[in-house]
């Protein structure tokens, strides 16, 4: 297995995947889980995927959702709002206009919906002016929950801002279902009505450790290679945040490890800025930590994740956009 970087503390800590049962974090103490506690948590045990895991579990939502529409004439399932229960939809009646016609969505179509709803919860989040912690959290929990179910079974719509509420709870940024709800002016029902089938899609791993705390630690420690520029540390901080930005749209966060992802942005803008060197510093970073991989493998690992980076980049918005509208 590949070296899986926590993101852990001041330092990330390097390891190998782990076998054994999860333990399950249901709420951290001040809000947000401690990333020491990542080699540990949930989100590594449960939700790091291979890249045909993720194409088995969408193929298996979306066929179960066209024969659903192929049976009931629509794909909407009902959602109990107490216990999160579901139920088949009634069956559109045959006399119904274009209830016999409509054709399910394809699976790059759906991709499509999910890029398009993922970078809404962005302009959502932006708009309350939330932490890069909110946005992340509520990034995964909604990518998480599309690995159970196809957007035609739930509306991507409610299911992103019920991810922001959700989100917004975990991380203790208190705001309640009618503030979000007016501030983008959507019925706040929709949030509460579909709280409980997300949190029980999540399975309630809530706790989700994202890159922009594995970065802040990274840039501590790069502080002895940069001569006390501090300014360009700086720079290369607000840089590789952005890089994440566009990360969290792709596979990534589903395929590797906060500590993966703030190398891989860190080690991209380094590209751009020219701060230091950086596989020297990876080089420390093994040593300190006594670890077998060498170098050159990590290497290939960053270069994998700007790779999804690019290929997103080559999709472009105005493609999600136009296939959307």
């Amino acid at each position: 297995s590949h070296p899986l970087p926590s993101g852990g503390g001041h330092l990330a800590v390097f390891t190998s995947r782990g076998e054994g049962g999860s333990i399950r974090l249901l709420r951290a103490e001040g809000g947000a889980a401690k990333m020491s506690d990542f080699q540990t948590s949930t989100h590594r045990e449960r939700w790091i995927f291979q890249p045909q895991d993720l194409v088995n579990k969408w193929t298996t939502a979306n066929r179960r959702s066209a024969e659903i529409l192929a049976q009931y004439g629509t794909t909407r399932l009902k959602v109990d709002p107490v216990d999160g229960s579901i139920s088949n939809p009634e069956p559109v009646p045959d006399h119904v206009v274009g209830s016999s016609s409509v054709k399910p969505l394809s699976c790059e179509e759906e991709q499509v919906m999910r890029i398009f709803y993922e970078q809404k919860i962005q302009e959502v989040c932006r708009a309350f002016k939330f932490p890069h912690k909110i946005q992340a959290t509520a990034i995964i929990y909604f990518k998480r929950f599309y690995l159970q179910w196809s957007v035609m079974e739930h509306h991507p719509k409610h299911i992103m801002l019920t991810c922001v509420y959700a989100s917004c709870k975990v991380e203790e940024n208190h705001v309640s279902a009618e503030e979000l709800g007016k501030g983008i002016q959507q019925d706040h029902q929709i949030i509460l009505n579909n709280e409980m089938i997300v949190l029980k899609s999540l399975d309630f791993d809530l706790i989700v450790y994202a890159p922009y705390r594995s970065i802040e630690g990274f840039i501590d420690d790069m502080d002895d290679f940069c001569n006390g520029a501090h300014q360009r540390l700086k720079d290369l901080h607000q840089t590789a945040n952005s890089e994440v930005d566009t990360m969290m749209l792709t596979d990534a966060p589903l395929l590797y490890t906060p500590g993966q992802l703030a190398l891989a942005a860190l080690y991209k803008s380094n590209s751009a800025l020219s701060v230091l060197d950086f596989e020297r510093y990876l080089e420390s970073v093994f040593s300190r930590q006594h670890f077998d991989c060498p170098v050159e493998q990590f290497i290939q690992i960053i270069s994998s994740i700007n790779h999804l980076v690019r290929m997103f980049t080559w999709l472009g918005t105005d493609t999600v956009y136009n296939t959307i509208m």
